[in-house]
């Protein structure tokens, strides 16, 4: 069990959200936005800024997970050329929605989190790669960069320093696909949003070929309170190995939907039962989803499982994009993969074998099961074929996604797949499909 540091002055990212206007420049500025850019820039050297972000011991929210100060010190400052930051607004994993709460609250906080990012690593040009169908978003943080421009925080000399900084925005095309972040390059540079083969690492040879820093939106948003209050600081919220928050987007059946910071360290049946607000009344929990659609799910007796990214892991599943969706008990888990299995098969690439056969193999299994149709070799072949998905064979998480939601409903609910396969029946009080 995580031992909780505990927290000691509430949210981090949400801090400020709740201030009317927060999304302008002078109210951000009131509330001592844009401080961190100056202290950053002013009065912090570039390696320094990188070492705040280690110490703070801060991961990637954007769904690996991997330690985002030691991600910064894999770019080359000193290497002759272009170097960029590519920040994923892309957004496109079911359940998930903090990124947009972000944006739509503080604009202004994800532009300070870029600029200090770009100055530590050496990047003159960043680009915001948004979901396509994030219209308010965008406009948002197009209004967000104009202010900033005019106000000199972008241009030449931001902060007076002669550093020229430049933000510039590119709406996505609507594949889950290009959340991946060598498919999102590929989308950026104008090509067919494909996965990459690694190495070489965006690090080495991102986009357009140059060194390249790729973060999630809520990782960028954490930097600026990290350096105004301090790495230690920050680390002392959460749990030694994850520290810190992170913004969970809950959905589902549940009573209070929404987006929570919560501290890491915290069981699911805090987020579900007291932020959530627990299921319909009458209705019990019967599996989660602890980080958005591509997570393995987890039954309602692991509530008590823990939102640090070791506990998930040792669960058999992961924190992911932070989107915590639920299903109670009025719904049949095998129709729900069916529906999952068929939004991975349509959005796959198809650049990999095994995820652009072995997805619609699924789909067609599945269907086979709820026409009644199923037998034991049914279920042999879905085990196959996330066998086949899983551990690595693809170039990215897509394939492994589809053979965990296979995986992981088997493990935790063989039974209700050999009432559809074996005896061709649900026990289940209602069938409707996973939202």
């Amino acid at each position: 069990m995580p031992e909780l540091r505990g927290t000691v002055g509430g949210p981090v990212v949400t801090e400020w959200f709740g201030t009317q206007d927060l999304y302008k420049l002078d109210v951000y500025k009131q509330k001592g936005g844009y401080a961190a850019l100056r202290k950053a820039m002013v009065d912090m050297k570039p390696v320094d800024i990188t070492n705040e972000v280690k110490t703070s011991g801060l991961r990637g929210r954007g769904g690996a997970g991997f330690a985002t100060g030691t991600k910064w010190g894999f770019i080359n400052r000193d290497m002759p050329g272009p170097k960029y930051v590519v920040v994923n607004a892309d957004e496109s994993e079911p359940g998930t929605s903090k990124d947009r709460y972000i944006i739509e609250n503080s604009p202004h906080m994800v532009l300070e989190g870029i600029m200090i990012a770009a100055y530590a690593v050496g990047a003159n040009q960043a680009w915001v790669y948004i979901r396509g169908e994030y219209d308010e978003p965008y406009r948002m943080l197009t209004e967000a960069i104009a202010e900033a421009r005019a106000a000199g925080y972008l241009g030449p000399k931001p902060m007076g320093i002669d550093f020229p900084l430049d933000i510039r925005l590119y709406r996505g095309h609507g594949a889950y696909i290009c959340g991946e972040e060598t498919a999102l390059l590929e989308s950026l540079e104008g090509k067919r949003a494909q996965p990459r083969s690694r190495p070489p690492f965006p690090a080495v040879k991102g986009a357009w070929g140059r060194p390249t820093l790729l973060n999630n939106v809520e990782t960028l948003a954490t930097v600026p309170w990290i350096v105004n209050h301090g790495g230690s600081e920050y680390a002392k919220r959460g749990t030694e190995k994850s520290p810190g928050t992170r913004l969970m987007s809950v959905s589902g059946n549940v009573k209070k939907p929404g987006v929570y910071e919560v501290e890491l360290g915290q069981t699911f049946r805090h987020v579900i039962m007291e932020l959530g607000g627990g299921p319909p009344d009458g209705r019990n929990v019967k599996v989660f989803w602890p980080g958005g659609s591509s997570a393995p799910v987890l039954p309602e007796s692991m509530l008590d499982t823990h939102t640090d990214m070791e506990a998930l892991a040792a669960a058999r599943s992961m924190g992911g994009s932070g989107g915590v969706i639920v299903m109670d008990d009025s719904h049949c888990i095998i129709r729900a993969a069916h529906r999952l299995l068929k939004f991975y098969a349509h959005e796959s690439c198809g650049k990999c074998t095994p995820c652009r056969v072995g997805g619609d193999w699924a789909v067609r299994t599945y269907e086979r099961i709820l026409a009644n149709e199923g037998s034991q070799v049914e279920l042999d072949i879905l085990q196959r074929v996330s066998d086949a998905l899983q551990n690595g064979r693809c170039l990215c998480g897509l394939g492994d996604s589809a053979g965990w939601v296979i995986d992981s409903t088997i493990r935790h609910f063989r039974s209700e797949y050999e009432d559809h396969a074996l005896r061709h029946e649900c026990n289940v009080g209602a069938v409707t499909a996973l939202a």
